[in-house]
């Protein structure tokens, strides 16, 4: 159990670090008043969750008596980009569930043994957890996670079929991309792609038809110059692998 335990907050920390979330508050709920299961049960599952916090270096807070009927808990809280924190991730040590399926296992010594079931819920709600990434970015989520990485805005209708073509290379090396092909002018175009936060643009006009470089624009760095279609891919996967 505590080599399980340790796995699942090791598990919980990097997909929350991932989300670049890197603040906890975290809790461990001890027994409560009425509870289901052996006091020795109770004493191994509270120790097992309280090593697995220790060598994590984590700081935490014991809650007593807010643990749940069938066992102790493990609260993890993030804190977001404005120091708000929200309850997110729980590990919970449970004894009732195979109890009550009289569940069993042969052990390493060949006899039946009682398996005590973890609980893990790595974001709590999913869609909870989208509402807190949103306000974590402020809807300006990073390339990885960004619904459109990269937006195409063709100069005049001329440019439409190049930034159609090249919007297929795009999204066949996965990159997610949209083309504005509105009518309005190329200043507004590239207000509203800043405005949608999308990571990056390419403005394609007779220039990049010609040379057959893109000419790069990113949202927080401003113009990025000019790259082949081969290396821009070869930009975007990289930051996307390294989850920028």
């Amino acid at each position: 159990m505590d080599s399980e335990i340790a796995r699942v907050l090791d598990f919980v920390l990097k997909i929350l670090r991932a989300f670049s979330f890197n603040e906890f508050k975290v809790y461990l709920s001890t027994r409560p008043e009425k509870y289901v299961g052996e006091d020795e049960e109770w004493e191994r599952a509270e120790s097992a969750l309280k090593k697995a916090l220790t060598e994590s270096g984590l700081d935490y807070e014991e809650d007593p008596g807010e643990g749940v009927f069938y066992g102790p808990k493990i609260d993890v809280k993030i804190k977001d980009s404005i120091g708000r924190l929200w309850q997110c991730s729980t590990i919970q040590a449970d004894f009732n569930i195979p109890q009550q399926f009289d569940l069993e296992f042969i052990n390493d010594k060949g006899e039946k043994e009682r398996p005590v079931m973890i609980h893990r819920a790595l974001f709590g709600s999913l869609e909870r957890f989208f509402g807190i990434l949103i306000e974590h970015y402020a809807g300006r989520f990073p390339l990885w996670l960004a619904t459109v990485q990269v937006e195409l805005i063709p100069v005049n209708d001329a440019n439409f079929d190049y930034a159609e073509d090249l919007a297929r290379k795009l999204t066949n090396e996965e990159i997610r991309v949209s083309v504005n092909k509105s009518s309005e002018k190329l200043g507004k175009k590239i207000w509203r792609s800043r405005a949608m936060n999308t990571p990056y643009m390419l403005v394609i006009g007779d220039r990049e038809m010609e040379s057959g470089k893109l000419s790069v624009r990113s949202l927080l760095g401003g113009e990025e110059g000019e790259m082949t279609t081969e290396g821009f891919v070869k930009f975007v996967r990289d930051k996307i692998s390294r989850k920028e």
